[in-house]
């Protein structure tokens, strides 16, 4: 494996079904109150879909930081003050820990406050609310439609893209949600994006170059995690990535015949104790003007 300096990462995913989602979305958002979308809390701003910011911008809206155990707290909370407004509301949470389903249809009720009241002032007893859920791939959609409804409605996976369709669930008399695909957009005006969306798992490693994330991953650990990296490995920190991953795989013993590096393994692990927390809580992005 040889590292690519001053190279471009080309990164790009856009599957057929994800061009008929946009259109179904499109279709459908006249029948909902507001949106519902779903971010990683590690990388808020890369999560964020600017297709889902012009389709929805018309109608308030919940952005949920998921797989918060997995970012920094500090850095979570001053996400959930960069993103909120008058027409926004952000919660942070762990889809499987806390108490989902009051804590959405509390921030939902608080949202939707003022259509409510307008409703029951003209003598309309206020119907369910209906929101439709948004968000990129692998982000935790439907693990948080199964358990914000308490029973399994949409098929999960712990790769990117499982649902294919909208479909409808009734959290309680509150509450109605509509599920959609996971969308990415066209094309990734910074590479920086594609980058975080590869390594922390929105996009197939089938249609990636691993070895390209792999190497851009350690070298941004090095420069701000570098402590993360010594607490898991227990090697002497090296400032290239290359030999980084090559000190890994020694240590772990990801060898062929005994002295030859298997890369692919090594890489693979790599990436995969990075999604699965391994290496500790970590935030990849932080808020500045140019991430709302």
């Amino acid at each position: 494996m040889e590292e690519q300096n001053g190279s471009k990462i080309n990164i790009q995913w856009f599957p057929g079904h994800m061009t008929k989602a946009k259109r179904e979305m499109q279709e459908k958002l006249k029948m909902v109150d507001f949106v519902i979308e779903l971010r990683d809390a590690r990388i808020p701003n890369a999560s964020r879909n600017p297709m889902l910011d012009e389709l929805c911008k018309q109608k308030p809206r919940l952005i949920i930081l998921s797989k918060r155990d997995k970012a920094q707290a500090s850095y979570t909370k001053q996400w959930i003050a960069h993103l909120s407004n008058e027409t926004t509301k952000v919660l942070a949470l762990d889809i499987l820990k806390d108490s989902v389903t009051q804590m959405v249809v509390d921030a939902s009720q608080q949202l939707m406050k003022a259509k409510i009241e307008r409703m029951i002032r003209r003598g309309i007893r206020p119907r369910a609310m209906r929101a439709m859920v948004v968000g990129v791939p692998n982000v935790g959609k439907s693990t948080f439609i199964n358990r914000i409804s308490k029973k399994k409605i949409a098929t999960t996976g712990d790769r990117p893209g499982v649902t294919k369709a909208l479909q409808w669930s009734r959290v309680n008399k509150d509450l109605e949600l509509l599920d959609t695909p996971g969308v990415l957009w066209p094309k990734f005006e910074d590479e920086q994006v594609g980058l975080l969306l590869a390594v922390t798992g929105a996009i197939r490693d089938e249609v990636l170059p691993i070895d390209e994330i792999a190497l851009w991953a350690m070298r941004w650990l090095l420069e701000n995690h570098s402590e993360a990296l010594t607490k898991r490995y227990d090697i002497p920190l090296k400032s290239d990535p290359h030999a980084m991953l090559e000190a890994i795989a020694w240590k772990r013993g990801f060898l062929k015949n005994g002295q030859e590096v298997d890369w692919k393994r090594t890489i693979e692990t790599f990436l995969r104790e990075i999604r699965d927390d391994r290496l500790g809580s970590i935030t990849w992005e932080i808020p500045d003007e140019n991430s709302k």
